[in-house]
């Protein structure tokens, strides 16, 4: 598909109430069609597997919300190797801006389940940098794909070290680190207990780990208890 054809297809797709509903959810990010998600994701399927989607990107432009994201699902779909589904996102990540291209973008690499060990060691630069966005990809990737019984040790250690300073950085880690602690709490409230977290990530991971459905009760309420003893212990502090 050209550019032309990609674009009458979203215009042919975007909906006024949906961009409304867009627009409050990602502040600041401009020129939003509203085109819905599924039909971004069925769109980006019809190029990835019909004609040459290597041409399908090269066209397409970053003008709107949705052509950005349409590239993101186009390289996530898109059927080449390792190395050149790689540089396709190198490429693509200093283009995120929000939290919905990053978030979206991230579930869309599912090459990542047979390749973890290749895509962890390419994900180093992201969690070491000082860009906002590239910090957050970073830690949604170990989030998706690297919190399991093999790979926690090591994905906890990325986040430990990430210098997570803007807030959606923050809060990416705060939300990995809650889903590490859900797989395995002993091994985390350790780390969500100490004086060694930013305290922002550290509230926001308690947080998160109060609003899970997983959870008994009880522990909910040891949780929140914790989380208002921390609080209250760096009040008194400063």
């Amino acid at each position: 598909m050209d550019r032309a054809q990609i674009q009458l297809e979203l215009r042919q797709r975007a909906d006024e109430k949906y961009r409304n509903f867009t627009s409050g959810l990602l502040p600041g990010t401009q020129a939003i069609l509203g085109v819905r998600l599924p039909d971004l994701r069925a769109l980006a399927k019809k190029i990835a597997h019909e004609g040459d989607w290597r041409e399908s990107l090269r066209e397409l432009p970053d003008d709107t919300f949705e052509e950005i994201m349409l590239q993101g699902f186009v390289i996530g779909y898109a059927r080449c190797s390792v190395e050149e589904k790689l540089e396709l996102v190198r490429g693509f990540v200093p283009k995120i801006d929000n939290w919905s291209v990053c978030d979206s973008f991230c579930t869309s690499l599912k090459f990542v389940k047979t390749e973890k060990e290749r895509v962890f060691s390419f994900l180093q630069p992201y969690l070491s940098s000082d860009r906002e966005f590239e910090q957050r990809f970073g830690c949604v990737m170990l989030l998706d794909y690297y919190i399991d019984d093999d790979w926690l040790p090591r994905t906890v250690a990325a986040l430990l070290q990430v210098p997570a300073r803007a807030y959606y950085a923050k809060m990416a880690a705060a939300w990995a680190l809650a889903e590490c602690y859900l797989h395995c709490p002993e091994k985390l409230l350790p780390i969500l207990s100490g004086n060694t977290l930013d305290p922002e990530v550290q509230q926001k991971a308690l947080q998160k780990i109060t609003e899970s459905r997983t959870i008994s009760p009880e522990e909910r309420a040891r949780i929140r208890d914790l989380k208002s003893r921390l609080k209250t212990a760096r009040k008194q502090d400063a």
